[in-house]
């Protein structure tokens, strides 16, 4: 990750405003650094504020707030959009990447973990897009890129609730692009296959200078999706990628 002090800004996105959701860590840690580094101002959400803290310390206070919220309930949600709102004066690009993931059989798995799972990685999509929607039509334009997963369209065992939810989430993420689509609002949602994030527990660490888990140098690098991202938003107007799948290039065998 480049430090505030290494950005180079660029016109682009100079006056875009950007919320990342679950921005502390990995791919939305990612995806708010190269916002930085094109010149946005990003509003990045998490649950955790020592998380919050060590994320926003990389940047410049002048282009990053972090804001503590669980974007599955929905009054927290909305607070993240208008503190972006209130703290940059408007909203041009909504990410929602915040997502958890309690893997067990049906049987075995709890009440608990199973809201959790469909609360944060579908519900939360739908708070922050309802709260986000209005400030976009204001601005004209903007873009709601939901960042999905392959195991929406592959599930597996011991994955029921999260796979639901990333299917959800694609649905929901198809419905809301012919929605919006008139009001030049894009959406787009993203699913990564194997991601090196750490999201299963296991440790980071450096592959080429870019993000991965200790081992796992075959799997997409966190800033590999935030390239992708960066991609969109600077995509001609008349055009819009809804749909993209992202897999390692040459997988474990």
């Amino acid at each position: 990750m480049t430090t505030a002090s290494q950005t180079s800004t660029s016109p682009g996105l100079s006056s875009t405003v950007a919320v990342v959701t679950g921005g502390s860590r990995g791919i939305g840690l990612a995806i708010a650094g190269a916002f930085v580094e094109r010149g946005a101002r990003v509003v990045i959400t998490g649950r955790d504020q020592n998380h919050l803290d060590e994320a926003a310390a990389r940047f410049s206070r002048d282009a990053v707030l972090p804001v503590r919220a669980d974007v599955g309930k929905p009054d927290e949600a909305g607070c993240a959009i208008d503190a972006a709102v209130e703290r940059f004066g408007g909203l041009d690009v909504l990410v929602n990447n915040a997502g958890v993931g309690h893997f067990a059989n049906v049987a075995d798995m709890s009440t608990a973990d199973w809201q959790k799972v469909i609360d944060t990685n579908l519900s939360g999509v739908f708070y922050c897009c309802a709260a986000a929607i209005p400030h976009l039509k204001r601005r004209g334009a903007g873009w709601i890129i939901n960042i999905s997963s392959l195991a929406g369209k592959n599930p597996f065992v011991g994955g029921a609730a999260y796979c639901a939810s990333k299917a959800g989430l694609n649905a929901f993420s198809e419905a809301l692009m012919q929605e919006v689509r008139y009001d030049n609002i894009r959406v787009s949602y993203i699913m990564p296959g194997s991601v090196a994030t750490g999201f299963g527990g296991r440790p980071f660490d450096k592959v080429d200078g870019r993000s991965a888990a200790a081992g796992a140098d075959w799997k997409i690098a966190p800033e590999d999706v935030a390239d992708l991202v960066l991609d969109l938003v600077t995509f001609p107007s008349r055009s819009l990628p809804s749909r993209i799948e992202l897999r390692p290039s040459r997988p474990k065998k």
